[in-house]
């Protein structure tokens, strides 16, 4: 039986970074495609509580999909209905992407391509999300590429149980890549703005926008790796507590009182 590969984004269905990931993939397995019926960008790891969740088939251009649907949640409610519904089995892969943009340092906790393969990760399926370092006419060919290398390889190998791989990829010509490094996560943030503008009733309202802050890390993170002309592997989980500083706490008062009435 050939692998079962589930594809997703947060860009929407009709992504272009989408469709690439489906010609490079497909000759790995069987494809199904579940993803946003729009765009969904930033919208980190939410999930859809308040209101239902539609489906509807997608004809994904090209051939091989068995399966393509487009969804009205979020990129982790895609992975999810998936799963849980849509498909004929438990997928063996779960790739996201290609996003338009890179999702390093601290980008990753807002950013839906990142979670989609969390969601994948959460569920006990080997998950890959992947990014290409640019939003200006971005050509995907030599990250789908790539994609299809690191994927291959997972299917073989497999992932640590609760480990997923984040990969970027520089936005530069394949004779000017210097290789592939695994690195580690970054601590690269946006300088963020916020434009107030008024609607044609006078209403006021807010626009974001920002860039990436200009930093200095270790060359192992990485940012710097896409820096210096590498595509960046970097192993995600999510265990979030602050190991180093739990002694510390542990001295505070109110973790020595016994009785929290007295």
């Amino acid at each position: 039986m050939r692998p079962l590969i589930l594809l997703t984004n947060d860009d929407g269905i009709q992504a272009q970074g989408l469709q690439a990931l489906f010609r490079n993939l497909q000759q790995l397995g069987e494809i199904c495609v579940v993803a946003p019926d729009t765009e969904r960008s930033a919208v980190g790891h939410a999930i859809t509580l308040t209101a239902p969740i539609r489906v509807d088939p997608y004809q994904f251009p090209g051939s091989g999909a068995t399966r393509a649907f487009a969804c009205t949640g979020t990129p982790a409610d895609c992975v999810k209905l998936a799963v849980k519904t849509l498909l004929p089995r438990k997928p063996d892969l779960v790739v996201s992407g290609i996003n338009p943009g890179a999702n390093t340092g601290l980008y990753v906790l807002y950013s839906g391509t990142v979670s989609a393969a969390t969601e994948g990760m959460i569920l006990g399926i080997p998950s890959i999300a992947v990014s290409l370092d640019t939003w200006e006419n971005p050509d995907f060919d030599t990250a789908g590429n790539f994609a299809q290398r690191i994927a291959a390889q997972v299917l073989k190998s497999g992932l640590p149980r609760g480990t997923l791989l984040n990969v970027n990829v520089p936005a530069i010509p394949p004779s000017k890549i210097c290789g592939t490094r695994l690195t580690r996560h970054g601590r690269a943030v946006y300088d963020e703005e916020f434009h107030k503008r008024s609607d044609p009733r006078g209403r006021v309202y807010y626009w974001m926008s920002g860039r990436k802050a200009d930093i200095s890390e270790n060359p192992d993170t990485d940012t710097e790796a896409l820096k210096a002309g590498f595509i960046s592997v970097t192993p995600i989980h999510f265990d979030l507590t602050d190991e180093k500083h739990l002694h510390e706490f542990r001295s505070w008062e109110v973790f020595a009182e016994q009785n929290i009435h007295s």
